[in-house]
């Protein structure tokens, strides 16, 4: 009984052992032969996702070198212009890429002693060392296929090298010129898929970046914003304001925070200071005119707007602030239930100055019903313009 359970003991023990030494030697003849290498990769991705054969170097030897000739042959076919899908070069470089750096960190782990003795670190850093170009030209390459995150994927690994052990004798902080434009593609990448925590990954890195660092602010701010972080993303718009006064991102956007949050005397020192920067820049001249016509300053407002329906005769708002800034005029002086004969001509001569406006207006933006209606109703009636009053009465009945 004693031996036939030995027996069984052996078989449980050696005879997967013998299997697995057997599927390692046909996949390292595979790899040999230059065939069936990609049933090579996978036999021993199977064999490692068993905890037990994770130290096993013999099986992420042979893991590489089947990636690895994978590689040769999709680089040969593309230097001979042959057939060949590029994106599996990519992705080739990138499985070795994050392969390696897994088994490095397998490798690096001290003894029992505490010491460190790596086997492989020099020889695989120095493949992934040539290699680590692909991560950057693939990551491009996706963004182009808009396949954001697997772009995101390899430009992280590409930017993360910088700081890996294995990589340290090539000094990739110091001397690769190219970690900030990753750093901005990956945030890029980021702002695409919405996700906040990868635009700000690579921050450090990506505001190097001189050819995108306005449009990298703007990624930023999308983040804060979208974490809802307000002081950091008004610290954001501001910085990028300063920086790029004339951007059509910084200034609209805080401009619009502090109007929501009835700040009209920032918003309006902001719009001052872009009009310092060009001072005929009509999106600001217009922001302009309708923060002086919520302030009430309807004089300044329709200074502003009324040159510019001279100067922008298709700017509908422009046509609009200058009609309500009279029409607000004589609203304001009609709301006093006593008032002079001299101020019911004023309110009148209001009104008649704001009309030709407002029609205008109209005409621009016919379907705008919710902001001309009321007003030009009001003039019609307060100037006994029958057959238009009837009209707009009807307008406003429907």
């Amino acid at each position: 009984m004693r031996k036939i359970l030995l027996y069984l003991l052996f078989l449980i023990v050696v005879l997967p052992c013998a299997a697995q030494r057997k599927e390692i030697a046909t996949a390292a003849d595979q790899v040999k032969s230059g065939k069936k290498l990609e049933d090579a990769e996978k036999s021993m991705r199977t064999l490692l996702k068993d905890s037990a054969n994770r130290d096993n170097a013999k099986i992420w030897k042979v893991l590489f070198d089947a990636m690895q000739k994978q590689y040769e042959q999709g680089n040969e076919k593309l230097y001979l212009k042959q057939k060949y899908d590029t994106t599996l070069l990519f992705n080739t470089a990138y499985r070795m890429f994050t392969d390696m750096e897994t088994y490095d960190s397998i490798d690096a782990r001290p003894d029992k002693k505490g010491r460190v003795k790596t086997k492989m670190r020099k020889q695989n850093g120095a493949l992934l060392n040539q290699l680590r170009p692909n991560l950057y030209f693939g990551g491009l390459f996706f963004i182009g296929k808009q396949q954001y995150s697997h772009a995101y994927d390899m430009l992280n690994v590409y930017i993360n090298a910088s700081t890996h052990p294995m990589f340290e004798p090539y000094h990739y902080a110091q001397k690769d010129a190219r970690l900030p434009q990753a750093a901005y593609w990956a945030a890029y990448c980021g702002y695409k898929l919405k996700d906040a925590r990868k635009i700000l990954n690579h921050t450090y890195n990506a505001l190097k970046d001189t050819t995108h660092h306005e449009s990298m602010l703007q990624l930023l701010a999308t983040a804060y914003q979208l974490e809802s972080d307000t002081t950091r993303y008004l610290q954001t718009l501001d910085e990028g304001f300063k920086a790029y006064p004339l951007s059509d991102f910084f200034y609209p956007h805080i401009v619009d925070y502090y109007s929501s949050q009835g700040d009209w005397d920032k918003a309006l020192a902001y719009t001052d200071s872009a009009l310092i920067a060009d001072s005929t820049n009509v999106t600001v001249l217009l922001a302009k005119s309708t923060l002086l016509l919520n302030t009430a300053d309807y004089d300044g407002c329709f200074a502003i707007s009324s040159r510019l329906t001279k100067s922008q005769p298709d700017l509908a708002t422009a046509w609009l602030n200058a009609g309500l800034a009279k029409f607000n005029q004589g609203v304001s002086l009609d709301k006093n239930l006593q008032s002079s004969a001299k101020t019911r001509r004023q309110i009148l001569q209001l009104y008649t100055e704001a009309l030709p406006f407002l029609e205008k207006y109209r005409s621009l933006q016919p379907n705008a019903k919710d902001k001309w209606g009321l007003p030009l109703y009001t003039i019609y009636l307060n100037l006994n313009k029958g057959k238009e009053f009837d009209e707009i009465d009807k307008l406003i009945g429907k």
